[in-house]
């Protein structure tokens, strides 16, 4: 389940306040691109930072624009059981297609407990359940040990791996049912030719028909097409990282036109030399860069 090609969408700013119109906008281009899914209010979504009400908004107005021809999956996860569940039914009560849930982060919980965690919200949301592994924001790997007691639980149905580890995910196709899902769009073709689904992307905000040829032309073991797009998406998605996730991408969704170039503290834009860079990686992968006065959709 949520096999594919899928985009962790960012979350315009105007003012400080969600740009609702933007983010239609930019789901309805993603949608427009082929995709295979939109994962909303997530780590690139800066979805720590949105009160709950935002959180709904948000997801209600993928939902819209997705009118079923993409899945719809909401980042609900937190280091609280508690907020998770209730973030998880309001997720539930408002449509979504399941639910990505992050290892809880800061409080570093034992295999015991993340097992615990994850029935628990299970139990109360009763959605398929994406399991988000990223060690590299929470403080803790998700080993394939525990992942595979996950997978026995209902509703437990896909992991996104996000430990930039081919190992790992070789580990987790031989060890679980789950679906196995990239999480780092540099890895997307060598983790999915050991078994991985597809990728929860963050290029596909600026790439997304590239980014879901790469994941079928993998998918159908066309080694050379999938070498190629491969390839060409790479420098493009070294400059989407050249500064903490979500700045370069949404700097390069302003200067695209789609979005205004603002985060929530204590995130900021990116710098002027890497603003510089990543202009010219978007012109160098053939997209035009204007001069992000507005959004588009």
């Amino acid at each position: 389940m949520f096999e594919g090609a899928s985009c962790a969408i960012v979350t315009p700013f105007k003012n400080g306040a969600v740009d609702y119109e933007a983010l239609a906008g930019l789901a309805r281009h993603l949608v427009a691109g082929g995709l295979d899914g939109i994962v909303v209010i997530g780590s690139t979504g800066e979805g720590a930072t949105l009160t709950p009400e935002e959180k709904r908004r948000a997801l209600e107005v993928v939902l819209a624009a997705a009118k079923g021809r993409a899945f719809v999956v909401a980042g609900t996860g937190t280091n609280s059981t508690a907020q998770t569940i209730e973030l998880s039914r309001a997720a539930r009560d408002a449509g979504a297609d399941g639910i990505m849930v992050v290892t809880p982060y800061y409080n570093k919980p034992t295999p015991d407990g993340l097992v615990r965690h994850y029935e628990a919200v299970a139990r109360a949301a009763a959605l398929p359940i994406v399991v988000y592994n990223v060690p590299g924001r929470t403080g803790l790997n998700l080993t394939p040990a525990t992942a595979a007691r996950l997978a026995e639980i209902e509703h437990v149905v896909a992991i996104k791996e996000a430990a930039g580890s081919v190992d790992q995910v070789s580990e987790l196709v031989a060890q679980t049912k789950l679906t196995v899902l990239a999480g780092d769009d540099s890895l997307t073709l060598p983790m999915m030719a050991v078994g991985a689904k597809g990728i929860v992307s963050v290029v596909a905000n600026v790439a997304p028909r590239e980014v879901k040829a790469l994941v079928d032309a993998a998918a159908r073991s066309d080694l050379a097409a999938a070498r190629a797009l491969h390839a060409r998406l790479y420098p493009l998605t070294k400059a989407m990282f050249i500064e903490t996730n979500p700045g370069p991408v949404k700097h390069a969704l302003h200067r695209l036109g789609f979005i205004g170039d603002e985060l929530r503290l204590p995130l900021v834009p990116v710098g002027a030399e890497n603003g510089q860079k990543i202009e010219a990686a978007l012109r160098a992968f053939g997209l035009e860069v204007g001069a992000g006065a507005g959004a588009r959709s």
